[in-house]
């Protein structure tokens, strides 16, 4: 398996978390001197310093191996837009977005990358619902029982059999982001939901991993954006009723 490596970062109104962030991700990928990689900063708009911030930072960070972009969204889209974006400009033979919060940590890519190590799969879904063990903060109460109850309904409406569809940590080969990504709809809170409900139309191989978690105070993700998120579980449906994923 060809390992070289995109990590696409989400971020809107991040200047504060960002450099600890960047530096974290790039000490991750420079322990394997050998392996190509790209971090890919998109910043959604922000009003702060985001965008500076992270190109200050790719002048420190950046090696032999590891290459840091910072790409401009046209004004604040939401985060499937920015992921799109990265995914689009992605140049290497993996494609991971993760959040600029890190709530799951950047070294569990190994497990990412040991589910398709062996080619039976090409995406791989970091999951907090399979071990919860490994969930060290949990998100408040009320947040967590939405969240499962927006997962039982993409279960009922999409068919979809992940057990996490939300959580912000997925890897993508370059051939099956480069299939899916051009085709999504939705810029926002649906956008995971989406993204692999095409990966299963498509024909994709999509393995399931529990990952560490821990929920982050002051994230700019939001786990739960009220009825519109369950609107958007009905907009895909609609999307591929009416032929907008063929």
């Amino acid at each position: 398996m060809q390992n070289s490596l995109s990590v696409v970062i989400p971020s809107y109104n991040e200047e504060k978390r960002l450099p600890a962030t960047l530096e974290r991700v790039a000490d991750y990928l420079q322990r394997q001197p050998s392996r190509k990689s790209e971090i890919l900063v998109v910043n959604d708009g922000s009003s702060d310093r985001t965008a500076d911030i992270s190109r200050e930072m790719a002048g420190k960070i950046e090696s032999g191996n590891l290459s840091v972009r910072v790409l401009d969204n046209p004004g604040n889209r939401g985060k499937g837009y920015s992921v799109r974006h990265g995914a689009a400009e992605s140049r290497y033979d993996w494609v991971l977005f993760t959040d600029a919060d890190l709530s799951a940590p950047i070294e569990e890519c190994d497990k990412l990358l040991a589910a398709v190590i062996d080619g039976s799969h090409e995406i791989a879904i970091g999951s907090r619902a399979l071990a919860r063990s490994l969930i060290g903060v949990h998100q408040p109460l009320f947040r967590e029982m939405m969240g499962r109850a927006f997962n039982l309904v993409v279960r009922v409406t999409t068919g979809l059999p992940y057990a996490d569809t939300q959580c912000g940590f997925k890897l993508f080969s370059a051939r099956a982001a480069h299939d899916i990504f051009p085709k999504q709809q939705l810029e926002r809170f649906g956008f995971d939901v989406e993204i692999l409900f095409l990966a299963r139309k498509y024909g994709f191989k999509v393995a399931e991993v529990p990952v560490r978690w821990n929920d982050v105070e002051g994230t700019k993700v939001a786990a739960f954006s009220g009825a519109d998120a369950f609107l958007d579980i009905l907009r895909v449906r609609r999307n591929d009723w009416l032929g907008k994923y063929e």
